[in-house]
């Protein structure tokens, strides 16, 4: 979130990272290559049936489990402590000068899988926390002399323990021994539409045990392939349907084709749907309900700059998945309730919009039914109501279940109209990958959301879309992390750089507004550039948002006065 009530977010857990470590360990995104009819696996005990054998953790810190598994009877189940990150690793003979494809399917904390000695290039690959199975894979080429490997796994440091099954080397036959190849797999099954544009529609089904990858079939045509087990087809027409059916593929060959599903592009949108009358480029602030040292401000005290301003914070209630909210009139000298939704109003007939945010230290709010989504919707309807605020923003320290959260936002545009405002606040570890729930929400209501404004703050090294490590408080961890929302499916204009507005805003990662408008720069011009340059350029980038519009106050309005005006200045 951007702050809770003392003013500073608090540091999330991967602030710990260095970009050194994470560089090492993290290469992700490598396309596997089929095996040959002729290949075996080469792991052995790649299902963990046998416990630990042919496997060593260190620390003691692996043994197996008998659920949740990914197939068979065990799985491996690694749990990291202190300094020990629960790495287990296997000794696996090869042959040199071949090709191998390495894979594993992993469950619960963070996970990494990999090979060593490799004798040219060591791999790895890696994904966040997931409370489903999925497949991490990769391909690595040995050395003229290259006789072993050693395959790893492991977690990260203070993380939750991470489960692993069905581990595969396959390849030509090292002569060690290994499980039997593979069989063709079975027809996935559960295929279902998870979310619509007008020009996309993304697909979930569940996973295959035994399956590499998966093709997707469009009215019958193959049009895309995938390692996991969602996909998102793009470039369609609106209000149209569309079938699709998914097959499953491993060495071994491709299963049948699943049942079929239909899917319905919306009539109008393609992104940037909700919004109303914002202009093309914006400027999101937040403003402080309450009192911890930074200047308090009444509502009609916020500069012009700033063409949304998200009231902080609702809150919680004791009907689940219900919000209220409370001004803090006392805290902020005296404001009453009449004066703040007049000031409201008095900005809206300027054209700026007003929005509730959702988190904050007392806006833990759980949404993980279709009753406590039922519940979120009519209370922030009621809010809207009552305050006259334009929409709500959705900013939840604890996480989010995209399901719920789909299901409660598309209720309230049901209830709010296509004017209504939907605003994001993810933390950078939520918007790493597509699978990630703070994604898959953001995707899932692509046709009604205004804008994504991640949080480049608190947050300590991360991988850009190019799978290379940065580390924050630069121009490249601005543009290299944005680039992965922009090519992972949301529009430019749902696109904003989340900053504080002063080194009191957050724990780490300020940079001044100069650093912020050269990556605004760089992400719609390709202009101001660091290291890493874009391979396009998005000219209808949404903006910026800051924490807060009481610390810019508290600066004089250095953020607003050079960011705003930059942000308006853009084509």
């Amino acid at each position: 979130m951007p702050s809770d009530r003392t003013g500073r977010r608090r540091r999330t857990r991967i602030g710990t990272w260095s970009a050194v470590t994470a560089l090492a360990l993290a290469v992700a995104g490598l396309a596997t290559t089929p095996a040959s009819a002729a290949d075996v696996n080469n792991a052995r005990n790649a299902g963990f049936e046998s416990g630990l054998g042919n496997w060593t953790c260190t620390a003691a810190s692996g043994t197996t489990a008998s659920s949740p598994v990914h197939s068979g009877s065990s799985a491996l189940k690694a749990t990291p402590a202190g300094q020990d990150n629960a790495q287990c690793t296997q000794s696996v003979a090869v042959k040199p000068n071949s090709t191998y494809s390495l894979s594993g399917w992993v469950q619960g904390g963070y996970t990494y899988l990999g090979v060593t000695g490799t004798g040219t290039t060591d791999v790895s690959t890696w994904t966040p926390d997931t409370a489903s199975w999925k497949q991490l894979s990769t391909t690595f080429t040995t050395g003229a002399s290259t006789t072993s490997v050693t395959v790893y796994t492991h977690g990260w440091y203070g993380q939750a323990a991470y489960y692993a099954d069905d581990i595969s080397v396959y390849g030509p036959d090292g002569g060690g021994g290994g499980d039997p190849a593979p069989t063709v797999p079975a027809a996935p099954a559960g295929l279902t539409v998870s979310g619509t544009t007008s020009s996309s529609v993304t697909l979930s089904w569940s996973a295959v045990s035994g399956a590499t990858g998966y093709d997707v079939y469009r009215n019958g045509t193959k049009v895309t392939a995938v390692t996991g087990t969602s996909a998102t087809i793009t470039g369609l027409t609106a209000s149209t349907s569309y079938s699709f059916q998914v097959t499953a593929t491993n060495s071994a060959g491709e299963s049948a084709k699943s049942g079929t599903v239909t899917g319905t592009t919306a009539a109008t949108g393609g992104g940037g749907g909700g919004g109303g009358s914002l202009p093309k480029h914006a400027v999101t602030g937040y403003w402080q309900n309450f009192n911890n040292g930074a200047k308090v401000q009444k509502i009609s005290d916020v500069p012009s700059a700033y063409d949304i301003i998200a009231v902080a914070f609702a809150d919680a209630t004791t009907t689940p998945g219900a919000v209220s909210f409370n001004l803090d009139s006392a805290g902020l000298g005296g404001y009453t309730v009449d004066q703040f939704k007049a000031d409201i109003k008095a900005k809206q007939a300027a054209g700026k919009k007003v929005i509730i945010s959702i988190g904050g230290q007392n806006g833990t709010v759980s949404i993980s039914d279709s009753a406590s989504a039922a519940n979120f919707a009519n209370s922030v309807y009621s809010l809207m109501q009552t305050y006259g605020f334009d929409g709500v923003d959705i900013d939840l320290e604890n996480g989010l279940n995209a399901t719920y959260m789909t299901q409660a936002l598309r209720s309230l545009s049901s209830k709010a109209g296509s004017s209504l405002i939907i605003t994001m606040a993810p933390q950078t570890i939520d918007m790493q990958s597509t699978s990630n729930t703070y994604f898959q929400t953001a995707l899932n209501i692509k046709d009604i959301l205004t804008v994504v404004n991640m949080q480049y703050y608190n947050s300590g090294s991360m991988l850009g879309c190019d799978g290379k490590v940065y580390s924050q408080g630069s121009v490249d961890f601005l543009t290299a992390l944005a680039c992965i929302q922009l090519e992972g499916g949301l529009s430019p204009s749902q696109v904003g750089l989340g900053l504080p507005a002063s080194t009191s805003g957050a724990g780490s990662g300020y940079v001044s507004p100069t650093v912020v408008n050269n990556a605004l720069d760089c992400l719609s011009k390709g202009t101001g550039c660091g290291t890493f340059k874009p391979s396009k350029t998005y000219p209808d980038l949404r903006g910026a948002m800051t924490w807060s519009t009481n610390w810019d106050a508290t600066s004089g309005n250095a953020w607003s006065n050079a960011v705003g005006a930059h942000v308006h200045a853009m084509p």
